[in-house]
């Protein structure tokens, strides 16, 4: 299997099934302390400090317009909340998890 941050998210405008819980458990392994709950991926970084959280985020946004596939964005202090899933179909789809990865791999040291 190629690596997710390797692929680039293919236009979804509906008409396609959802990826099944058993698909979603599979792919949830490639990626790094990301959640399934309530119909979505979601993850919660915790940063030094506000600037960084916001940084965190316009880095997202960048990944987002790069990917035409976006998240739902929670901002505190320095904590940031995303959450992927893919409206046109109501469920989640390969471009969340892409999404997912590349998120991830900002924050490598």
């Amino acid at each position: 299997m190629t690596n997710l941050t390797d692929r680039k998210c293919k236009a979804c405008e509906g008409g396609v099934e959802p990826m099944s819980d058993k698909d979603i458990d599979i792919m949830l392994d490639s990626l790094d302390s990301w959640e399934y709950k309530n119909g979505k991926l979601t993850k919660i970084w915790i940063l030094k400090n506000h600037y960084q959280a916001i940084s965190f985020v316009n880095a997202i946004a960048w990944i987002s317009h790069q990917e035409n596939h976006h998240p739902y964005i929670t901002v505190g202090f320095k904590d940031v909340k995303v959450e992927y899933w893919t409206h046109a179909i109501d469920g989640i789809s390969e471009n969340d998890f892409i999404c997912a990865a590349k998120v991830d791999q900002l924050l490598i040291d």
